[in-house]
């Protein structure tokens, strides 16, 4: 409450400097501006304001509509083919002419400078920083080349077929820019160079505004801003946010608080809403001692969820689960385990695992205050607190900022910093099969390697994933994504809440904005209105 009152002060303070007609000031739910390095902090959030804009990547996702949802487009590499005669080998063609904001020609070697900068920790430039927010989005890359000056190969541990969804997470920043700031991180920070349709030319101020302003010089034309400048403010309490649209100090909000939906309508702001490859979850641990090791308490506690209580409580703004993935989703497949509400089937799974009125099971979950994707955590978590303990299970909380939270989910439950929490509250981005659910739930992929942080392991999981990889037909891989998704729900692996529709709220004066299917935005062609 303290960071997002001392934000909204801010604001009140720079009210009477002259905005030009094209600013665009944005109330995020971060508590904080998002790491500006490269890779961002800040879970999605810090990817879709600091990433996609300053930045770009090789592989990128196609924002341009809001009907359909999002595939992969040429970013950075015009086109990526992996090699017929070993699929472990992938060649990447580069943009040629592109540049980085501080000037300096981007090309083959600074892709390698920047894996470098996540995977090798001997690299002059290697960053721990950024390498915690990248290395385990690419556990495929097993090593990377300059075949010259506009191609990369880049070989995979074992045949991949998700390595381009993997590598759309990986942001490029200039070497040249590096050793201009002295070699130094910190000072990067302050004055970032990447490719993107955005720079951060003025630095920024902690937990309090960043201001980016147009690339005009970006090589895709039909993407250079059409605003003045760009303004990011954390305010991570939702109240707080609605209070600063109301008085016009900004005139954009993530995640409204959905009670204030129909009075903010009322007021003359419109509410922007679309389904988006995301769900919301707790993330159950699997180490010895975890009572959600039973299945029939992992499935009790999915059937003790109301989900459609919990719908009303969001105001509408949330498509109730029905399985990990969101219903109608082309990897849903065909669970036998249905996601209803039902107490009494619920209670009777209990008793069967030995607990009841003079046994009830106790136990700690982690969860965040606000943060990217986590809608409202506090009255959600404690909406769920109230319908578990009707089948005596006792949730007792640990809150943290998101930013924390993250950092607990990628060390894992074996982690001193979990608390001996057996669950971890986190919204996860499922567009991709890596980011959906390989990265969750494969062996060796349990921390340090990955973010499996519950420690799961199935072999015959395992073998699902093996063939994901190997599905380089997408039709061939979609049969087999839904058989790992009926046994994500078959086998109750997390407590499977509710799906965001990534509810914004922003002033009549905003145009041109498309809200795609997808966790990511382009600002590009917004304007605003004097």
């Amino acid at each position: 409450m303290l960071v997002g009152a001392t934000a909204l002060a801010l604001i009140t303070t720079n009210a009477g400097i002259s905005l030009a007609a094209g600013t665009l000031r944005i109330g995020m739910t971060a508590s904080d501006i998002p790491l500006t390095t490269g890779q961002t902090d800040q879970g999605g959030e810090g990817q879709r304001f600091m990433g996609y804009t300053v930045y770009d990547s090789l592989v990128e996702w196609d924002l341009s509509s809001a009907d359909k949802p999002s595939v992969l487009t040429p970013g950075l590499a015009l086109s990526w083919n992996v090699d017929p005669a070993d699929n472990s080998k992938w060649i990447f063609k580069l943009r040629e002419n592109v540049k980085f904001h501080d000037g300096s020609t981007f090309d083959a070697e600074a892709v390698v400078w920047n894996l470098d900068k996540l995977l090798k920790t001997d690299a002059p430039q290697f960053d721990q920083r950024q390498s915690a927010q990248g290395k385990s989005r690419i556990p495929a890359v097993a090593s990377y080349r300059v075949v010259d000056p506009t191609t990369v190969e880049i070989t995979t541990k074992t045949p991949d077929a998700t390595l381009p969804y993997q590598l759309s997470w990986i942001l490029l920043s200039s070497p040249a820019n590096w050793e201009a700031q002295g070699k130094s991180w910190e000072a990067v920070a302050q004055k970032p160079s990447g490719t993107g349709p955005w720079k951060l030319e003025n630095g920024f101020t902690p937990r309090e505004r960043a201001e980016l302003t147009p690339n005009t010089e970006y090589w895709d034309k039909n993407r250079v801003p059409k605003l003045d400048k760009l303004v990011l403010i954390p305010l991570p309490e939702a109240n707080t946010r609605i209070a600063a649209l109301r008085s016009g100090e900004v005139d954009w909000i993530e995640a409204p608080a959905p009670d204030s939906a129909q009075s903010v309508k009322d007021a003359g702001f419109n509410i922007v809403t679309n389904a988006y490859p995301h769900n919301w979850t707790w993330h159950l641990s699997r180490i010895e001692g975890s009572p959600w090791n039973d299945i029939r308490v992992r499935k009790a506690a999915n059937l003790a969820v109301d989900r459609d209580g919990l719908n009303e409580l969001l105001g509408g703004f949330s498509v109730p689960a029905q399985g990990y993935l969101p219903p109608g989703h082309q990897w849903f497949g065909k669970p036998d385990f249905k996601l209803e509400y039902n107490v009494e089937a619920a209670t009777k799974l209990m008793e069967e695992a030995g607990y009841g009125p003079d046994k009830r099971l106790k136990t700690k979950v982690i969860i965040s205050s606000s943060g990217s994707g986590q809608m409202l955590p506090l009255a959600m978590n404690e909406y769920i607190q109230q319908t578990l303990a009707e089948i005596g299970i006792d949730v007792e909380f640990e809150v943290a900022d998101w930013n924390t939270v993250i950092n607990i989910w990628r060390a894992g439950a074996k982690d001193a910093s979990s608390k001996g929490g057996t669950a971890v509250n986190y919204s996860y981005f499922i567009q991709d099969p890596f980011s959906a659910m390989i990265r969750q739930s494969q062996c060796n992929l349990a921390p340090p390697a990955g973010t499996n942080w519950g420690f799961y392991c199935d072999p015959e999981m395992d073998a699902l994933f093996d063939k994901v990889r190997n599905a380089f037909d997408p039709a061939e891989q979609d049969k087999v994504l839904q058989q790992v998704h009926e046994k994500y729900v078959n086998d109750a692996l997390f407590l499977m809440v509710t799906h965001d529709v990534n509810t914004r709220a922003m002033s009549a004066k905003v145009k041109g904005f498309v809200q795609a299917q997808n966790w990511f935005q382009d600002f590009s062609q917004i304007t605003i209105e004097p």
